[in-house]
Parts: C-alpha cells; structure tokens; sequence
C-alpha cells in the first residue's frame, strides 16, 4: 500500500446542553457546548470502511445528554472527565478521549421588592440574563491512564484607561507611530492554563473555585500593574496565577491590542487632552507567550485556535 493512516479521530461537536437545576423555587442553570472526540483502533474503517469498532457520533450525543442528567453539571471540568473515563474505560477499541467544553454564563434576574405590586423578588428564582463577559473553556484528554486539563477563558474585553506606556522602541524609515507616556492599554483576553492533577491517585482540584480564583487574579494584575509594553501586563498576569494557584503549572495568553488612538481636534479649534479616542478593530497588534512554573514544560500549543 503506498499509503498509510495518520493521526485520526471522530466524534460529535458543538452539542449544546443546558441543565436546570431546581432547588425547590429556586432554579440554577448550567450551559455547556460540548464536542466529543475519539481516537483508537479505526484503521479499519478508514482502510475498508468496516465499522466494527466505530462508535456512532449519534451515540457520543446521547450520551452528553444522558449524563447531564445521570451525573448533574457540578461543573464543565467534572463533567468532562465523567464523559472521557466513560468513552475510554467502555469501549475498547477507544483509547484516547478529548472533551472540549464552552460553558456560557447566567445570573439572576434581581427582581422587584416584595412589596411591589408584582411577584416579588423572595417569589422570583428562576429568571436569568446571560452574561456577556467571557466565555469558559475547558479540554479534557484521558487516556486510560493519565488525564490532561486545560481550563481557560476567550473574549474576556478588558481596559486601563491610564498607567500605561509605550516609548523607547525601535525606529526606522518606516517607523510612523508616536510614542505613547500615557496611553489606554484595552485587549481582549484569550487565556489557557494547564493543572498539575493528571491521575485518580491525586486529590482533584475544586474546579469551580479554581477558575474564580485564577480569574480574579489575572484581572488584578491585568489593574494594578504599571504597563510599559503589554507583554509585561501578559508576563505579570501569567505569573500572578502560577504564584497564587498551585494547581497551575502552565499560563498561556494571547491578547490582542485593542489600539484606542487619539482623535486629532485641532482642525476643530478644541485640545484633546486624553479625552476623545478612535477605537480601531484592525489591524491590531497581537502578543502571546507562555508562563510556566519552574521546572515544568510547556505543553500548551503555541497557537490555540485550535484548543
């Protein structure tokens, strides 16, 4: 045969599945987008196109759905690893699972006081709006031996209206852009970051906590550092999660440059004083980079448009 097989897998993506959780009156939601992807012993169905050992891309959807309800959403984490030991430890000629998960989120509507003339707010606990802020993400891989987690967040818009700077840069002919000692620093966040947790003998991480926490310490250091490139707002973020969370061993960013430029008045007779800006979508300047713990390699892909 002149050819052979390579890298292989199949599965069904993007099953959207929202469970509602009632708890009496009050009612919790979990929306998840979900994509199942296996790989193992599918020479055959490629080579001849015998599916003796293919599970249906059908069932890999009920299943999502069916577990929704056997196993509840504590969270997108724990739900994955549940769908990934089932493929894996069920079927024998799968040997490797990916679960791929975009969690959106919800809050509560807050509602009238109880002494309106409507319902009442200690009588409304099922109505929500989404939120807008980011999107959550997860990547679970097992093999039936050793599990991969890399959790993360995408289109998370931030932005410092000052303390920041950008000066001291290289210069040639073609150099236009003007130095910058007090500039709006904005990007739109794209982060991914690896756990140490990679078998069933380790104590599991509190999955839910965990993003809260490298969240919030992402966006502090994203606040409070006093940026003189956005690859060191990048690095300072990064590093803010790898020091406080030590379930983390591995930060990888890509921020793009949301670049707000100065609108230029004068033909107006008016003095811009950083006030008025034009927000420009492209082009755009793009960083990235990895943070790592010390002593730990990087395993994250460098590009992750496909993570």
């Amino acid at each position: 045969m002149p050819t052979i097989l390579g890298q292989n897998q199949y599965g069904k993506a993007e099953n959207r599945v929202v469970k509602i959780t009632r708890d009496g009156a009050t009612h919790h939601i979990k929306d998840l987008n979900v994509s199942v992807a296996l790989s193992g012993d599918m020479e055959e169905v490629h080579y001849s196109g015998s599916n003796a050992n293919v599970l249906p891309t059908d069932t890999t959807k009920n299943t999502v759905f069916a577990f929704a309800k056997e196993y509840g959403i504590e969270s997108a984490e724990q739900f994955g690893i549940h769908l990934a030991r089932h493929f894996v430890t069920s079927q024998e000629p799968i040997h490797r699972a990916r679960i791929r998960i975009e969690e959106y989120a919800w809050e509560r509507i807050e509602a009238s006081d109880a002494n309106s003339r409507f319902i009442g707010a200690d009588e409304v606990r099922h109505s929500f709006v989404r939120k807008g802020q980011e999107t959550r993400l997860t990547q679970i891989t097992y093999d039936g031996e050793r599990w991969e987690v890399v959790s993360g967040l995408k289109d998370l818009v931030v932005m410092n209206s000052t303390n920041s700077e950008f000066w001291g840069y290289v210069k040639d002919r073609y150099t236009t852009l003007q130095e910058a000692y007090d500039r709006i620093l904005a990007t739109q966040v794209s982060g991914r970051w690896r756990f140490n947790w990679t078998d069933d003998e380790q104590k599991m991480p509190n999955w839910e906590k965990s993003y809260e926490q490298t969240k919030k310490h992402m966006l502090q250091a994203f606040a409070e550092t006093y940026s003189l490139s956005l690859q060191q707002t990048l690095y300072q973020m990064g590093a803010r999660i790898i020091n406080h969370r030590g379930e983390i061993d591995e930060v990888r960013f890509s921020l793009p440059n949301k670049h707000h430029f100065l609108v230029d008045l004068e033909p107006f007779g008016l003095e811009n004083d950083n006030e008025v800006y034009f927000a420009a979508d492209r082009p755009y300047g793009l960083i990235e980079a990895t943070i790592l713990r010390d002593g730990c390699e990087a395993r994250i892909p460098v590009d992750m448009t496909n993570l």
